[in-house]
């Protein structure tokens, strides 16, 4: 499938996903304590599709703009409400009733986000074993004692078995003013304790290679630089280049890994590649310009070959299979979505206090470009993202801001204080300055995007 129809699919299904949880908690909860549902819509703009409920004559609808949705209910404040209906309207409900029903939206989204990790913990996680190649000479982790060949298997307390929830641990880490504490194992067996100062990797926005910052690098396989899959029409079919060709050097320079081979082209975007490959038991010299490609700030080189797939046995000392029994996993979701939370909204108070950059922000534009990209890697990868979105709308919906629903909820308290609701002239105030504070974070989350995507 096309990059773009892929991105663009998934991103419709992530949201509407998303969304259509967000809105039946309010939905499921108003509906059990007794508050009448006018309608369910997700989605905005034209309806699509409509029916209404057999038993509660509810308004089902599926709209054009698929991104959002609400639930509309009986409410005094907007609808004329029949003196018989008057029990079930939402604004003559106690002020728990109320609470609970704003509430329920962003809790379904906190309780999607730890089914879709239990989902992801019980399928099981394949991910690179986090071993250390190199640790490079004065940097923070040479400090901290870090050697070649550890492993590292906590970070924070945290198990990692893999380099992804390495990476994912000392991403939480970098919002702490607490020193790092690493737990690593070395090829004697011999576990032992590694402490780095607080602050030390900084933030993951300005510093988006955190082995890098801290001095490591992982212990990876050598790939022989020998052709796989060679995709047509691209510079190296172009080239003549076949599978199965070996590298032997690059403008007189030679290739003995295909990690090498790919920062060879990617440093050369546009500029002919003179190569003496292997076929067959014959040398023979060709010519490749790779295309020129823009990924993020900068543009690389791109061929569209990719490397010959290594053999099972050769990769099973660097890959881990996380997998944990359907019991085991479920503590270890909900702690992993506790830990989700934690970070989006220490993120979030850094950014409001300017200690933490705005590139922390992703708009539409970043969110559908992870959405492809995780969708291609499976059904893992794409419930990780889902279950990290997810969380994210719950933290964002429970801000104090009026028009979403920790803006209700601060009312709601508000009214318990002081005894009674607010004047609808405040909450007409209030409803102005939470639009715009949205439509404000909204245009800086679209510059944002177009800055890293575009330069």
């Amino acid at each position: 499938m096309d990059g773009f129809l892929l991105k663009l699919l998934a991103f419709i299904v992530a949201i509407g996903i998303l969304v259509t949880v967000h809105e039946f908690g309010h939905f499921w909860v108003a509906r059990r304590l007794g508050v009448k549902v006018l309608r369910f819509s997700i989605g905005f703009g034209r309806p699509l599709k409509t029916w209404r409920g057999r038993r509660d004559d509810t308004e089902y609808v599926i709209a054009a703009i698929p991104l959002g949705g609400y639930v509309r209910m009986l409410d005094g404040r907007e609808d004329e409400v029949p003196p018989d209906e008057a029990h079930r309207a939402f604004d003559r409900k106690p002020l728990w009733v109320r609470s609970a029903v704003v509430l329920a939206g962003p809790l379904f989204n906190f309780l999607f986000a730890i089914v879709a990790f239990w989902a992801i913990l019980v399928l099981g996680e394949i991910g690179a074993r986090p071993l250390i190649g190199d640790v490079l000479p004065g940097t923070p982790a040479a400090q901290a004692g870090l050697v070649s060949g550890e492993e590292i298997v906590a970070v924070a307390g945290e198990r990692t078995p893999t380099w992804g929830q390495v990476l994912q641990a000392l991403a939480g880490s970098t919002l702490s003013d607490k020193p790092l504490h690493l737990r690593g194992r070395l090829p004697s067996g011999e576990e032992r304790e590694h402490r780095l100062p607080a602050g030390t990797v900084g933030d993951p926005a300005s510093q988006p290679d955190l082995l890098q910052t801290l001095g490591i690098r992982p212990d990876r396989p050598v790939v022989p630089p020998v052709f796989g899959e060679v995709l047509p029409g691209e510079a190296a079919a172009q080239a003549g280049i076949h599978p199965g060709d070996r590298i032997l050097d690059a403008d007189g320079q030679t290739i003995d890994d295909w990690g090498d081979w790919v920062r060879y082209v990617q440093a050369r975007p546009g500029q002919p590649i003179h190569l003496r490959i292997e076929r067959a038991g014959r040398e023979l010299a060709l010519t490749v310009i790779p295309a020129r490609r823009q990924q993020g700030d900068r543009e690389i080189g791109r061929i569209g070959a990719v490397n010959q797939p290594l053999d099972e046995a050769v990769l099973s000392r660097w890959r881990v299979e996380y997998r944990l029994g359907p019991l085991e996993a479920l503590p270890e979701a909900a702690g992993r979505t506790l830990q989700y939370s934690v970070l989006t909204l220490k993120v979030i108070w850094r950014i409001l206090t300017g200690e933490a950059s705005i590139q922390n922000l992703s708009g539409p534009l970043s969110i559908a470009d992870a959405a492809g990209k995780t969708a291609s890697h499976g059904l893992v990868s794409f419930l990780r993202f889902l279950a990290i979105v997810s969380i994210s709308l719950g933290v964002i919906n429970l801000l104090p801001v009026p028009v979403l629903d920790g803006g209700h909820l601060l009312y709601f308290l508000i009214e318990a204080v002081r005894g009674g609701p607010l004047p609808e002239r405040w909450l007409e105030y209030g409803q102005r300055i939470g639009i715009a504070m949205l439509v404000a974070l909204m245009f800086v989350a679209f510059y944002v995007d177009i800055v890293r995507l575009f330069g």
